[in-house]
């Protein structure tokens, strides 16, 4: 078979808020389209909460505590030179590679591979998807190609006349933000973004099938980390961590799969290695997701199976490590300080003045959640005796995780606020 193409798109501060992804409300037919249309991954995490540190996980497949970025790029942070990337692998397996619009891995993106640097008219999705429409459109070139997109939607503010927002009184309110008249506008206005992101990857799809190149291209939609309210981004709970994750490759990945495995978006890069048939390196911390497009285990009959993330520099430094299965979420506060310590963008936007009041007042140094029993981490069950053999398992996997990939956080102390 003819090398394929390879597409990856990823938005900004989106969470998993997609109707194929379970929003209640907000409308998204191409993208759920192009979900129907190959592998919909529903429980998948990012490894950090933080815009650079997550997207530098996806193209190394490797840890922030790993690779070396653990803060983001435009407050000085950079990935170590020596880390291999994506656009590296492609590169060497005879690709030309691309990029168009945002990347937040690198201050400089020929770093990170890419031999081409589109020239975008900003970094909207509008103008940045039209760029790469247009690319595919015209492209002569024999060799495959790997297109990196990504653009600056869904981030804060939402106040941008250019979209249309939804009917406040319609949208669905998460239970983790307040139900008031603001938070609805906030989410209203939001959605409107969501929408933008959807016509503009229904127009991607459209332009890469009109140009003949659908059965041959694997088609990826990502998202960095949660959405911009308090409770979300910059946290270590599920709405932070939980991404929406979809692979669409017609001659390979069959139509409607859905996966509800725990997945990571370490998982990404060895994934599209594998579906590609290249040599994956060593260091490479993430699974190859292939053998799951075909297989129809129940996710609650694999034991064992958990995700780790990580949060360390967003604004401030914030020192948090967790590690989630499938019953549980075990969170471990290296600092003191309050329930949530808000990033700039959220701080200053209107929803910071309703936080829910299950995050006031002092983090504990503990946090563990029954997720069968209190899916939405309300209540923290780390004190309590009939939860201690969970803590103690859940702990000493944590510890295994730290030592393993050499966290500089392994063996410290925790103290509580108490």
């Amino acid at each position: 078979m003819k090398k394929p193409n390879v597409i990856l798109v990823t938005s900004h501060d989106t969470g998993t808020h997609f109707g194929c992804c379970g929003d209640r409300s907000v409308k998204t037919p191409n993208i759920d389209r192009i979900a129907s249309q190959g592998a919909l991954f529903t429980d998948n995490f990012c490894t950090t909460p933080l815009c650079s540190p997550s997207r530098g996980s996806i193209i190394t497949g490797r840890y922030p505590v790993s690779n070396g970025l653990m803060g983001l790029v435009n407050r000085g942070w950079d990935m170590p030179d020596t880390e291999r990337s994506l656009p590296h692998y492609l590169e060497d397996a005879g690709y030309s590679t691309y990029l168009f619009g945002f990347q937040h891995e690198r201050t400089d993106p020929a770093k990170s591979g890419y031999e081409n640097i589109a020239r975008t008219n900003g970094v909207l999705c509008r103008e940045v998807i039209d760029a790469a429409a247009q690319f595919v459109s015209e492209r002569k070139d024999k060799k495959p190609f790997f297109a990196a997109i990504g653009f600056f939607e869904t981030h804060l503010p939402f106040n941008n006349t250019r979209y249309k927002g939804a009917d406040p009184e319609k949208v669905w309110v998460p239970p983790y933000l307040v139900d008031c008249p603001e938070i609805r506008s906030e989410v209203a206005k939001f959605h409107g973004l969501v929408r933008e992101v959807d016509d503009n990857a229904g127009k991607l799809a459209d332009a890469v099938k009109k140009a003949g190149l659908e059965e041959n291209t694997v088609f990826i939609y990502t998202v960095d980390h949660g959405i911009g309210f308090p409770g979300a981004k910059s946290t270590l709970y599920d709405p932070g961590i939980k991404t929406a994750f979809m692979v669409k490759w017609p001659a390979v990945i069959p139509e409607g799969t859905v996966i509800s495995r725990l997945t990571s978006n370490i998982d990404l890069l060895p994934t599209l290695l594998d579906l590609l048939d290249i040599p994956a390196d060593r260091s490479i911390q993430g699974r190859s997701l292939v053998p799951l497009f075909n297989c129809h285990c129940d996710p609650d009959a694999v034991s064992g199976e958990a995700i780790y993330a990580q949060k360390d520099w967003h604004d401030c430094y914030d020192p948090k490590r967790c590690v989630r299965t499938r019953e549980f979420k075990y969170i471990r506060n290296f600092e003191k300080g309050p329930m949530l310590v808000l990033p700039e963008d959220i701080l200053n936007s209107p929803a910071a003045k309703h936080v829910h009041e299950r995050f006031k007042g002092q983090r504990p140094a503990e946090e563990l959640y029954d997720l069968k029993k209190d899916p939405d981490e309300f209540n923290n069950v780390a004190q309590d005796p009939g939860y201690a053999q969970a803590k103690k398992q859940l702990r000493a996997s944590l510890d295994s995780w730290m030592l393993e990939n050499n966290d500089y956080l392994r063996g410290m102390i925790v103290t509580s606020n108490k």
